[in-house]
């Protein structure tokens, strides 16, 4: 079975900004911080761009995960798309769109994703994965939309995930 979900998030911040921040692997490193995530191989510094891949390392669910991601499309500023290339997800895509709002930009994932193993995959996606994935997400947005507006006027926007 594929879990869908979205996570929209207002940044108090220009979509440009916005944009190239969220494809810092250092800023992905700092939002991730709480899951001890760290680029190993691949593009481990600076910004990953078209046709990179990169290798995360993590802790979720008490386990050390690896999982190698490309980026197979990019329309700077308004999107990019990463997708799973090796780990441990039977699919995993995450569409990356940014918009200008009132306040700034409107930041839209849009994630689609399967677990491995079939019926037990299933489970999981039920019992945990559908859950914990948009909250995560929810997280490192919140992280960037920090880090964004730091040095702004103060205002925050939010961010609200919605599982499909």
């Amino acid at each position: 079975m594929t879990v869908a979900f979205r996570v929209v998030t207002d940044i108090a911040a220009p979509v440009e900004r916005v944009f190239a921040l969220s494809l810092d692997i250092g800023a992905h490193e700092r939002s991730m911080a709480g899951t001890d995530e760290r680029a190993v191989a691949g593009t481990t510094s600076g910004t990953i761009g078209l046709g990179e891949s990169v290798t995360w390392r993590a802790r979720h669910f008490g386990v050390v995960w690896s999982m190698t991601s490309r980026i197979t499309a990019m329309d700077a500023p308004g999107r990019f798309v990463d997708e799973q290339v090796r780990g441990p997800f039977a699919r995993f895509r995450h569409e990356h769109r940014f918009g200008p709002s009132a306040g700034g930009t409107r930041m839209v994932d849009e994630i689609v994703f399967r677990a491995p193993l079939g019926p037990l995959g299933w489970l999981a996606e039920r019992i945990a994965l559908a859950r914990y994935l948009p909250r995560l997400i929810a997280a490192r947005n919140a992280s960037l939309r920090d880090e964004l507006e730091r040095d702004g006027d103060g205002q925050r926007g939010a961010s609200s995930p919605s599982a499909s």
